[in-house]
């Protein structure tokens, strides 16, 4: 069984002649598989991230994680469902200022009633933040705060990782690090991993593209 799978999502911003961002879009995405969404700029690729982790209800079509459609579950069930099964890295790194990394890190347990039992020095280390547990976000260089944003989406062990554009704040040596470094983890642990990106170099270690044409996913020929 796929974890996740979505059907003939369509999505249309501003009414019946508004703007028509998906159309159509359809696709299956196994555990533990590493998929790589690419678009230009405005094709759909964000708007698709945030159906699939049930921030956003597409105008109409189906989404299943895990054999359950999301859609279909009240409000409160499908926030227990994302906080707890998945995980969220943005390309603005959305870290709380106010909370020093090591508390960034922990927002996540607190949430999901998880004892920390070392977690959070673990991962910091795992990040190569080990040292910098007690600085504020702002006094972390920009690798350093997505390295921090991706520890912090997989502290609590989810099934499902979004990447939205992870790379797309960094020079190129830190983005090649920081996906190389969210590749491993989620292999070493079998997580499943959903990437946007314009790029097709941060893309060389996925194990499957598709690409979002005219509001449709297409295969993407090696």
């Amino acid at each position: 069984m796929a974890l996740i799978e979505f059907e003939d999502l369509h999505m249309r911003y501003g009414g019946a002649a508004g703007r028509v961002v998906l159309a159509g879009a359809s696709a299956r995405v196994s555990r533990g598989e590493f998929v790589v969404v690419l678009g230009r700029s405005g094709s759909g690729k964000s708007t698709l991230l945030n159906i699939l982790g049930g921030l956003d209800r597409p105008s109409a079509g189906s989404v299943r994680f895990d054999g359950r459609a999301l859609f279909t579950l009240p409000d409160a069930a499908l926030t227990r469902l994302r906080r707890a099964r998945m995980g969220v890295v943005f390309q603005s790194f959305n870290l709380i200022p106010t909370l020093t990394a090591a508390e960034n890190l922990r927002l996540p347990l607190a949430l999901n009633r998880l004892a920390d039992n070392g977690r959070v020095a673990s991962w910091l280390a795992r990040v190569g933040l080990e040292d910098r547990g007690t600085a504020w976000p702002e006094q972390l260089s920009g690798g350093e705060q997505q390295r921090l944003a991706v520890a912090r989406a997989l502290i609590h062990e989810p099934e499902l990782i979004l990447a939205d554009e992870p790379t797309g704040n960094l020079d190129i040596d830190n983005a090649r690090a920081v996906v190389a470094l969210l590749d491993g983890l989620c292999r070493e642990a079998g997580r499943t991993l959903v990437m946007v990106t314009h790029s097709r170099e941060v893309a060389g270690l996925a194990d499957r593209l598709l690409t979002i044409r005219g509001g449709r996913l297409v295969p993407v020929a090696d």
